[in-house]
This record gives C-alpha cells, structure tokens and sequence, in this order.
C-alpha cells in the first residue's frame, strides 16, 4: 500500500537506485507511521475503549501503558529518521502530521463542541500517505516541472499541474474512503463517545444518519477512484477489480443503512471492517497495476 503513490507518481521507466532508495524508505516512514499512530489512539483512547473495546491490550491489561507509550515513542522515531533520510519536505510533513494527530487525539475530538468533529478531522491522518508519496518522488526529480519550489535547507520541490490535481483526486478518496469506514464503526463505539462526549456523527446526528452518510461517502470515493483511472497510467489491471471490490462493498455499505439502529450497533464492526479493507486494497491494486506495466516494459 505504502509503495503505490511515489510508483503513481513516477510511473513506468527506469528505476534507478536513487528512486529505490526513495521508496524504501517511504514504506518505511509510513508503515512506522501507521504503527505510532495506532498505539498513540490507543493511549490516548483509554477511556473509550474501556468502555466499548475492554478486550485491546490496555483495558484488558495485557501491555502497561509505559510499556505501549514506549513502543508509540519507538516507531513515531523510526518515522522522522526515514522521513529525514528522503529529504527535509518529507520530515517536515511527518512533523506538522503528528502534531496535528497528538493534539486533535489527546485534546480536541474530547473537547470541542462542534457536531461530528471527531470523525470530520480524524481522516486527515490517512490523507498523509497520497501527500507523503508525491511529495517523496516530486522533491527527487529534476527542477523541469510548472511549478519549481526552493527553498534553501528543503531543496527543490517541482511538479506538474496536472500531477498536483492527481494529488488532490487521491486525497480526496484516502479522506471519503476512510471516513466511509470510520462512521460505521462509529455507530457500534456509539454508545461510549456519547458518555465522554465525543462528537461523532452518530452522535451529533444519530445513528441512522451517520449510516447514510457513510453510504453516500463510499459513493464519493468510488467516482474518485473511477476518475483516477481515467487521469492516470492506471490500467484496466485496476479498473476490473476495483469496480468489483466497490460494489461489492458498496452493497454491504446500502444494507447497513436500511438496517434499524440496534442492528447498526452490532454490524458496525464488521461493516467498517469491510469498508477499511476496501480502502487499503484500492491502494494495493495501485501498487500491482503499476508493477505489472514495469514488468512488461522490462521484458520488452
């Protein structure tokens, strides 16, 4: 998954080990990412979890929290060291990224009022990887692009128009693709955010209507992705089982909004399951697309 965007982005020619290295270590950042900020949610969601997750490590007591905050402070690390080793634009949006993660986790999604804060802001963790990925490839190559950034301790930043539109188009499906997953699992944690009051959708809006919202973002996201064939070196290697992947989810998505609100409690889990897995194999079918055109073009 980790791979796809900076392969999108640089698309099918030769790799040389400079845009290796790049990727490598763009996996890395982000897979260690992707663990900090788990064990960081789990930290700083103790309270909730009790409550509707008493089975995860910390309520169940199964890892002390000095012992989990110790593993988050490992992997946020093993973040910034690859970020920095890929250049100073990457590491200096890993840095804005936790910031915004440690203060909307630990404070805002608790504290602020406004209806449905929580699950409006909270995928803006996910919208890192597109961001991370272009970045990654755009600061490596040559200053030829419309648009040429300089900044003297980052370096160059060049890119394409056009290119940054694809940007915005995958960001785009990263945010409504996990927010269509966050709601479902929302409405099963329903009960518990209303006692700490946190504002979900659910609970700002009820159940029932944070079901049809989700629906109508997982709608969204499946035009963007079908537009991002289109704009792309996407193929039909893509196109094919995507489209099956979306409909398919799209059904379970539609049944999960029909259903009466105590059905919704128990299914949200599964449905939000199956939403996340939809949006992380979008990202790999990316990732095998572009392999197999590099594949290709290698044996030709």
């Amino acid at each position: 998954m980790f791979a796809s965007v900076p392969i999108l982005v640089y698309g099918i020619r030769p790799y040389d080990s400079q845009i290796l290295r790049i990727i490598v270590f763009t996996v890395l950042a982000l897979y260690s990412g992707f663990f900090a900020t788990l064990l960081w949610n789990d930290i700083t969601d103790i309270d909730i979890d009790t409550l509707v997750h008493p089975n995860r490590p910390l309520p169940a007591g199964r890892i002390s929290a000095r012992k989990m905050f110790a593993v988050a402070l490992m992997f946020s690390a093993l973040t910034f060291i690859f970020s920095f080793l890929i250049n100073f634009w990457c590491f200096i949006l890993v840095g804005s990224a936790a910031l915004f993660v440690a203060i909307h986790n630990k404070y805002l999604k608790k504290i602020v009022k406004f209806p449905a804060y929580s699950e409006i802001f909270t995928p803006l963790q996910w919208v890192i990887v597109p961001i991370f990925g272009f970045f990654a490839i755009w600061s490596a190559l040559p200053p030829s692009g419309e648009v040429t950034l300089t900044v003297s301790i980052f370096g160059n930043m060049s890119f394409d128009w056009f290119d940054f539109q694809n940007m915005i188009l995958l960001v785009l499906f990263t945010y409504f693709a996990d927010n269509a997953h966050d709601l479902p699992e929302g409405i099963h944690d329903v009960d518990g955010d209303r006692k700490l009051g946190v504002r979900t959708y659910a609970t700002s809006f009820g159940e029932k209507t944070a079901a049809r919202i989700s629906f109508v973002m997982f709608v969204i996201s499946g035009i963007l992705g079908i537009m991002l064939f289109f704009r792309t070196i996407l193929t039909l290697i893509f196109l094919a089982p995507f489209l099956l992947l979306w409909l398919y989810t799209l059904y379970h998505s539609f049944m999960f909004a029909r259903s009466d609100e105590k059905e919704m409690k128990i299914l949200g889990k599964n449905v939000g399951e199956k939403t996340f897995r939809y949006f992380w194999i979008t990202y790999d079918l990316i990732f095998i697309d572009i392999l197999i055109q590099i594949f290709r073009l290698n044996l030709h």
